[in-house]
C-alpha cells in the first residue's frame, strides 16, 4: 500500500529530486563565487579547463578543430544580432516594439541585399517593394540563432535576402534583446510571470502588426523554429484576424505537444508535478548560469558538455552537426526566458494537450477530480486558416507528427526528413540542400494571405517537382563550406533513412448535416522512389528559373534530395471539400 504523499513519486524519482536540489545548491554556489572572482582567477578556470580537454583529445581532432577555428571563432565572439551580419556582409537594422501589455521587444531586419545598403525598402510609394519573411526562435533562444552560421549558403536568413525578401526576426519578451517593461524590472517577480500564453497574446501579434505598419505590406511569411512554431500555432487560432495577414505558415521541427523527455526519471519527476521546477529555478529566468559556465570551460569542453545535455534529456546525436559549428553556434544557443513557460510546457506534455496555462493546479491532497468542475482551455489550432507547411525530423524526439496532424486543419502539408534530429533545422551540414527548398516552394507559392485554391495548386505542382528532380549536381557546392562534407545519394543508391517523406490530410467524407466534425483520416500510404534528372551546364527540365538559386548561377539550384520517398496522403480531397468543388 503506498504511502499517502509519499507514495505519489518512485524511490528513483526522489533520488533525482533530491540530486536536482544538491546540484542546483552547488550551482549556485559557484556562481556567486564566480562573480566574486577577480577575472584573472576566471581565466585560470578558462585555461585549466582547456588543459583538461587538450589531454584526452586525440591530436588529430585538435588539428582539425584548429584549422576551423578562424570563421568559429568570429562567429562565436560577434557580441550581437548585427554583428553577426556583419561578418558575412550584411547590415541589419534594429527595432522596438512596444507589446500591449507594455513590453519593449528587440526586432531585427535584414532588407538589403549586398550592395543595396541605404536604398529605402519597403517604406513608400518610391521605395523597392520586397514581400515580408518573418522568422522566429525557440525555447530558450534568441534571433541570433538564425545567423549563427559558419557558412554562408547555409543561412536561411541570408538566403532569403538574397531572393528579394524583407527579412524581419521577432524576439520573445525575457531574452537577450526584450529584457524590459515599462511596467516592471527584471528583477521583479511580476516581470517574470509570462508562459506561452502572452507570447500568443502579445509578443506575436504585436510585433506582425509592427512589422507590416512598417512595412506598409499587407501581409508576411511566417517560418518558425520549434516554440516558434507553437506560438504561431496558438497566435493563430486565438486572432482570427491575424490569419488574413499571414500568406504561409512554415513550420521547422514543429512544437505542439511532445510525448516527453527521452530521459525516463526526468521525464516522470516533471509529469508528476511540473510545479517541481518553480522550486528548483525559482520564479525568474530559468538556467540563467549557463552563461556562466561558457565563461569558466574551454569552447570545445562547453560543446561537449552541451552534447551531453542534449543526449540525456532528448537523445540526441547531433551528429549532423559539424564540431565547428557547434563551436560557433552553441554559445549563442541560450537566452533568457521564465521559468513559468518551461513549466507551460511541462504541463502540455503530462496533459498531452496544447493548451493554455493552467493557474489552478489540482492540489496533492485533493479528494475530487478537478477535471469534473474545471477544464484548461486548448488553443483551438483546428480553426487556422493561413496554410500550414510542417518540415520535422523523423528522429527529432520532440515531434509527434500522427498526433500533431489530428488537431491541425485538414490543408496541412508534412515532410519528414528521417534523419534529422531538432537542431538540424538550424545547423545541420546539409541544411540547405535538405530543407531550404520546402521553404522556397511555400513561398514562391502563396504569396499573399487569399488562401485560394489556386495558391494550393501551385503549391503542390512545385513540392512534387522538388520532390521528383532537382537542378543541382551532386556533391558540388560552389563555394566551398562544411556542407561538402555531405554525401549525397541519388537515384535508388539514395540510403532509405534519408529519404523524405510527404505526408498530407485526406478528411473523411462528410456526415449527413454537412459537418465535418467526426475527425480525419488518412488514405494507406503509397510509397514511390524517384530519381532525379542532373544538369551540370544546363537547367534540368524540372527546374523553373524563378525558383532558381539566387547567388549559385544560371542552371544551378538548391533544392532537397535529388531522391525522395513519397508518401502521399491525397490532399486533393480536402482541398476540394474546403473551397466547395
Amino acid at each position: 500500500m503506498p504511502v499517502p504523499f509519499l507514495g505519489r513519486l518512485h524511490l528513483t524519482e526522489y533520488v533525482a529530486l533530491v540530486g536536482s536540489f544538491l546540484f542546483v545548491g552547488l550551482e549556485a554556489i559557484i556562481r556567486v563565487l564566480t562573480l566574486a572572482l577577480p577575472p584573472f582567477l576566471v581565466n585560470l578556470f578558462y585555461r585549466a579547463s582547456r588543459r583538461i580537454f587538450l589531454k584526452f583529445s586525440s591530436p588529430a581532432q585538435n588539428k582539425a578543430d584548429n584549422r576551423k577555428k578562424s570563421i568559429s571563432t568570429s562567429v562565436r565572439d560577434a557580441a550581437d544580432f548585427v554583428e553577426l551580419c556583419r561578418l558575412w556582409g550584411y547590415e541589419a537594422e534594429e527595432h522596438i516594439v512596444q507589446t500591449k501589455d507594455g513590453f519593449l521587444l528587440g526586432v531585427h531586419r535584414l532588407q538589403w541585399r549586398k550592395g543595396e545598403e541605404g536604398q529605402q525598402v519597403n517604406s513608400g510609394p518610391t521605395s523597392m517593394k520586397k514581400r515580408v519573411a518573418y522568422l522566429h526562435h525557440g525555447l530558450l533562444m534568441n534571433s541570433e540563432v538564425w545567423v549563427a552560421q559558419t557558412d554562408e549558403q547555409r543561412c536561411l536568413a541570408f538566403e532569403l535576402v538574397e531572393r528579394g525578401f524583407d527579412v524581419w526576426f521577432g524576439n520573445n519578451r525575457g531574452n537577450k534583446y526584450s529584457k524590459k517593461s515599462i511596467h516592471s524590472s527584471p528583477d521583479s517577480l511580476k516581470f517574470w510571470d509570462f508562459s506561452i500564453d502572452e507570447f500568443a497574446f502579445h509578443d506575436i501579434p504585436d510585433s506582425i502588426e509592427y512589422i507590416l505598419d512598417t512595412t506598409g505590406q499587407k501581409s508576411l511569411s511566417y517560418i518558425g523554429f520549434s516554440q516558434g512554431t507553437a506560438q504561431a500555432f496558438a497566435t493563430l487560432a486565438i486572432h482570427p484576424k491575424l490569419n488574413s495577414k499571414v500568406n504561409v505558415f512554415i513550420a521547422l521541427a514543429p512544437a505542439m505537444a511532445p510525448a516527453g523527455l527521452s530521459n525516463g526519471i526526468v521525464d516522470s519527476l516533471v509529469k508528476a508535478s511540473p510545479q517541481v521546477l518553480f522550486l528548483l529555478f525559482g520564479r525568474r529566468s530559468i538556467l540563467s548560469s549557463a552563461t556562466m559556465w561558457e565563461t569558466l570551460l574551454y569552447p570545445p569542453l562547453f560543446s561537449r558538455v552541451i552534447d551531453m545535455g542534449l543526449a540525456f534529456l532528448f537523445n540526441w546525436q547531433t551528429k549532423n552537426i559539424s564540431a565547428s559549428q557547434k563551436l560557433a553556434a552553441y554559445p549563442h544557443l541560450y537566452s533568457f526566458t521564465s521559468t513559468k513557460s518551461v513549466v507551460h510546457w511541462f504541463q502540455i506534455i503530462r496533459n498531452r494537450s496544447f493548451q493554455m496555462y493552467d493557474d489552478n493546479v489540482q492540489q496533492p491532497m485533493s479528494v475530487t477530480n478537478s477535471n469534473k468542475f474545471s477544464k484548461v482551455a486548448k488553443y483551438p489550432t483546428r480553426n487556422i486558416r493561413t496554410p500550414v507547411v510542417l518540415v520535422y525530423g523523423g528522429s527529432d524526439s520532440l515531434v509527434d507528427i500522427k498526433a500533431m496532424l489530428k488537431e491541425l486543419p485538414p490543408q496541412t502539408v508534412a515532410t519528414e526528413i528521417p534523419h534529422y534530429e531538432h537542431l538540424d533545422f538550424l545547423w545541420a551540414r546539409d541544411v540547405d540542400i535538405q530543407v531550404f527548398q520546402h521553404v522556397f516552394d511555400a513561398l514562391d507559392s502563396f504569396t499573399d494571405a487569399g488562401h485560394t485554391k489556386e495558391e494550393y495548386d501551385r503549391y503542390f505542382t512545385a513540392r512534387q517537382e522538388s520532390l521528383i528532380g532537382s537542378g543541382f549536381t551532386p556533391g558540388h557546392h560552389p563555394r566551398g563550406s562544411e556542407s561538402e562534407a555531405s554525401t549525397i545519394a541519388t537515384g535508388n543508391d539514395m540510403p532509405e533513412h534519408i529519404r523524405h517523406r510527404a505526408i498530407e490530410q485526406r478528411p473523411k467524407p462528410k456526415l449527413a448535416n454537412g459537418s465535418d466534425e467526426a475527425g480525419w483520416s488518412t488514405s494507406p500510404e503509397t510509397t514511390t522512389p524517384t530519381r532525379a534528372t542532373h544538369s551540370v551546364d544546363g537547367e534540368s527540365p524540372f527546374t523553373r528559373p524563378n525558383r532558381s538559386h539566387a547567388r549559385h548561377g544560371s542552371g544551378t539550384s538548391i533544392s532537397l534530395d535529388p531522391t525522395s520517398v513519397v508518401t502521399t496522403h491525397g490532399v486533393k480531397g480536402a482541398m476540394e471539400e474546403r473551397f466547395d468543388l
